[in-house]
């Protein structure tokens, strides 16, 4: 079966694999059915993986697949069941697992696609208990798109900054996958949605989504504008994944009060921070990572009623991946890039 590996840093290859065994007990084969590509790919595919790791490694942190074959114990599937895929192999034992929330696994082995092997390959097999149906109405790339991209968006704002109806959110870089997610996600819900973008192009894009307000940061500093849009209040919420670069406009956007919540850190891991500011302004933190696997049956039900969509910038094939990571790396995209296996 075909495979895409990381062979050597910033280094893929096409290469051809043995299939999997039969499934064991409580495990199904999928056909791998569409990769989504995140920036955690990204980092992989730069050698940023902070956690020891082999090469080659099969890549692919996000996607969805077919139900192939079923092992001994498994009833909650059905062979040619479209699943979306939970990207981390979680124990399923401990005490977060148990109460639903593997994002905090106490023994997780670690990430598919940066730390174990991926999804971008035929087929695979998997714990039943890691899969997440499909519901009727979404296809394989929405699947694909829901353990990431909008999974993460609904444990970020709905779990952690608990976002209301009638909010201002400041979303950042509202052309990436997660932030078109999130501005889908917050104007839903009766939200006024301010979004940051890096060029007058994605604009008009960022506003088809339901953005009221959208700054090209590269044009003017976008705390001001905020401020100016607010009318010196500030927002209720901060959706932060840039890091470094946007960390003190981000603190300085915030209203009394506020929250900020984080899942990323594309520009550097490290800032500063003024803690009176924090304090005295009474501002809320909250540091966000992956989902719960009912963040992405959520996800999902939403787009089978055609309440948000995924937002596709191009779809890349096993010889072009490399140039599809390069243009994420440079931000050139509008959405995601997805890659079709299956």
């Amino acid at each position: 079966m075909r495979a895409l590996q990381l062979v050597e840093d910033r280094k893929l290859e096409t290469v051809d694999l043995p299939p999997p065994p039969p499934p064991g007990i409580g495990e199904v084969t999928l056909r791998i059915k569409v990769v989504a590509l995140n920036h955690i790919d990204v980092w992989g595919w730069r050698g940023m993986a902070f956690a020891k790791r082999k090469m080659p490694l099969v890549v692919g942190a996000e996607a969805s697949g077919e139900v192939a074959e079923i092992g001994p114990g498994v009833s909650s599937l059905l062979p040619g069941q479209l699943v979306s895929i939970y990207g981390a192999r979680t124990c399923g034992l401990c005490s977060a697992c148990r109460g639903h929330r593997d994002n905090l696994c106490e023994h997780v082995s670690g990430v598919h696609g940066f730390h174990l092997d991926g999804f971008a390959q035929e087929r695979v097999n998997l714990p039943a208990r890691l899969l997440v149906p499909a519901p009727p109405g979404v296809s394989d790339v929405g699947a694909s798109v829901a353990p990431v991209t909008f999974g993460t968006v609904e444990h970020m704002l709905f779990d952690n900054a608990r976002l209301q109806p009638g909010e201002t959110i400041l979303i950042h870089a509202g052309g990436s996958g997660i932030g078109s997610a999130a501005i889908q996600l917050a104007k839903k819900m009766g939200c006024t949605v301010i979004t940051t973008v890096g060029s007058d192009d994605k604009i008009a894009k960022a506003k088809a989504l339901g953005a009221d307000h959208v700054i090209n940061y590269r044009e003017e500093r976008f705390e001001g504008a905020v401020r100016k849009i607010t009318r010196k209040k500030g927002v209720d919420v901060v959706f932060e994944h840039v890091g470094a670069d946007t960390w003190a406009g981000s603190m300085l956007s915030m209203k009394r009060g506020g929250r900020l919540v984080t899942c990323g850190s594309t520009s550097g891991v490290s800032t500063q921070m003024n803690l009176m500011q924090l304090f005295q302004q009474q501002l809320k933190l909250f540091g966000s990572f992956g989902c719960r696997m009912e963040n992405m049956a959520d996800a999902m039900q939403k787009m089978a009623a055609g309440l948000v969509a995924p937002v596709i910038d191009t779809e890349a094939d096993f010889d072009s991946i490399g140039t599809a990571l390069a243009r994420m790396e440079s931000r050139d995209v509008f959405g995601k890039i997805i890659l079709r296996v299956g």
